[in-house]
């Protein structure tokens, strides 16, 4: 895990649930296989609904027709992060599309160990509603060591929750690799 995250925040709401981070129709494609991994960033987030997106400004895109990353880097939510089905590929799409982090105030729990699992992105967790204070296009640092989010754009601060015992899973790159480092599996 970098010690560092900077980038720009794109902003959305309330139960983002893994349909509208990559909608079933884009679910063809096969993540190991390089080509079609990137079409998983170029369809990230594409049924997000407008009144969802950039709050409180209205509907941003999140990247243009035919970009496969996007230009934002963090993006910030609100309550149950993640919910709907359980499908694995929503973190796969969001790492695809060049998020490094998600700041929520709670996920839903297979989101979660999906992104830790598979090391893809950082899910920190807020006691602070950020999705009414950060604005999208804000540039934003984290500390991912002591949890600290600065905006860079206002000046403004806050704490975030420690990541507890999914840190050293995220440091090694997903349970896999972890589970090799620690010797529970061979190398």
């Amino acid at each position: 895990m970098q010690t560092t995250i900077s980038g720009k925040a794109y902003v959305l709401g309330d139960n983002v649930d893994t349909d509208q981070i990559i909608p079933a129709q884009y679910l063809t494609f096969n993540p190991s296989v390089a080509e079609e991994y990137k079409m998983f960033g170029k369809y990230a987030l594409s049924s997000v609904p407008p009144a969802q997106s950039g709050l409180p400004k209205g509907h941003v895109p999140f990247h243009t027709k035919d970009e496969f990353v996007s230009d934002y880097t963090i993006i910030i939510g609100g309550k149950n992060f993640g919910c709907g089905s359980s499908r694995e590929h929503a973190p796969i799409a969001l790492d695809a599309a060049g998020i490094k982090c998600v700041i929520a105030e709670f996920y839903a729990r297979i989101f979660f160990r999906n992104s830790v699992n598979g090391g893809y992105i950082v899910p920190f967790e807020t006691g602070d509603r950020l999705c009414e204070q950060i604005c999208t296009g804000d540039e934003l640092t984290i500390d991912t060591a002591s949890g600290k989010l600065q905006n860079l754009t206002t000046g403004e601060t806050w704490q975030l929750k420690p990541l507890g015992e999914v840190a050293p899973i995220i440091d090694a790159g997903g349970i896999f690799s972890y589970a090799k480092k620690v010797g529970m599996l061979k190398a």
